[in-house]
């Protein structure tokens, strides 16, 4: 694999590239709705980043659902007129309830957009102080190969031995991610058409080789069960035969999997160490690791084990209850 080092990164080293550079920061944009700890945790990391006072920040605020929700979303709001510590801090009010992915979507639309490129954060995702350097370098490394659509922060807990600091894979994340203009463009929230256009080879390769299920969830949303976007930013990737630039060791810890987000239960199984370093070394060769796809499937198919015996398990003890007396 070829490698750009760190210490290669003419922005870095050359005074006037380095103001260049920073005069030209992607935008990031947050969304938030009702969870105030979580909003917190979120604003207060991304604030210790290096590059967050010279970065502009867009916070898109859902209204309440509900009457119930109403206290709990004026209380975030009240906290994000607070918030300081960034070069500039733009609020979005939303007048009426947009939910989750018709927040996200119309959000990263409009500010991608203007900006031609974007930095995205959800309410729940706590950054390492490196994450805004490494979504800038990458944006910056990569803006004119059109093979890279998507710059992941996060990276499942895989076993890492013999993976490169980052690599790419043909794949989608959502947990802190970076993308431009043009590769959003393609995106398109339409599951019926994908439905018709996906061969059983392809749902195949989409579901990483039957190691995951996430074609199912194209189901649940051509159905109605579902509404959400990031399957279809995936698609979109998939599709355009696209890349994700992704860390060996994640730049984000989700904090929201404790049963208070949208479409999450509670679990910790997607839990990562955070890299609290500089990533030193950007691939150039612009292709697909098979060891990452690999160590891909190892993970998700030991989850699915994990997941048969606490099944399992459960009922064994449901058997026993029958039988005490």
């Amino acid at each position: 694999m070829i490698d750009l080092n760190y210490a290669d990164l003419v922005w870095d080293h050359d005074e006037n590239a380095h103001a260049e550079y920073m005069n030209n920061l992607a935008p990031i944009v947050l969304f938030t709705y009702n969870r105030l700890d979580h909003t917190k945790q979120t604003v207060e990391a991304l604030r210790e980043n290096l590059y967050a006072k010279e970065s502009v920040l867009y916070i898109y605020s859902d209204a309440p659902k509900t009457e119930t929700a109403a206290e709990a979303v004026q209380a975030v709001r009240d906290y994000l007129h607070t918030i300081d510590g960034f070069r500039g801090v733009h609020i979005i009010l939303r007048e009426e309830n947009w939910g989750l992915a018709r927040n996200i979507m119309n959000g990263v639309t409009q500010i991608v957009n203007q900006y031609g490129k974007i930095i995205v954060l959800e309410d729940d995702i706590v950054t390492s102080k490196y994450f805004l350097k490494y979504m800038n370098d990458a944006l910056e490394i990569y803006k004119g190969s059109p093979r890279v659509m998507n710059i992941s922060a996060y990276m499942y807990p895989l076993a890492t031995e013999d993976l490169p600091e980052v690599f790419f894979m043909h794949y989608g994340y959502c947990w802190g991610w970076a993308t431009w203009k043009d590769a959003w463009s393609h995106f398109e929230r339409e599951p019926e058409k994908l439905i018709q256009e996906f061969t059983k080879d392809d749902i195949y390769r989409f579901n990483l080789e039957g190691a995951v299920d996430v074609w199912q969830q194209v189901i649940a949303n051509e159905e109605g069960q579902l509404y959400t976007w990031a399957v279809f930013w995936y698609a979109a990737i998939f599709r355009n035969q696209g890349l994700t630039l992704t860390p060996r060791t994640s730049l984000t810890l989700n904090v929201g999997m404790d049963g208070t987000g949208e479409h999450c239960g509670t679990t910790n199984l997607y839990d990562s160490a955070v890299n609290m370093d500089v990533i030193q070394y950007f691939p150039l060769e612009i292709q697909e690791l098979p060891l990452a796809r690999a160590r891909h499937r190892l993970f998700f198919e030991r989850q699915k084990q994990s997941f048969l015996r606490r099944l399992a398990s459960k009922g064994k003890n449901s058997i026993r209850k029958l039988l005490q007396p």
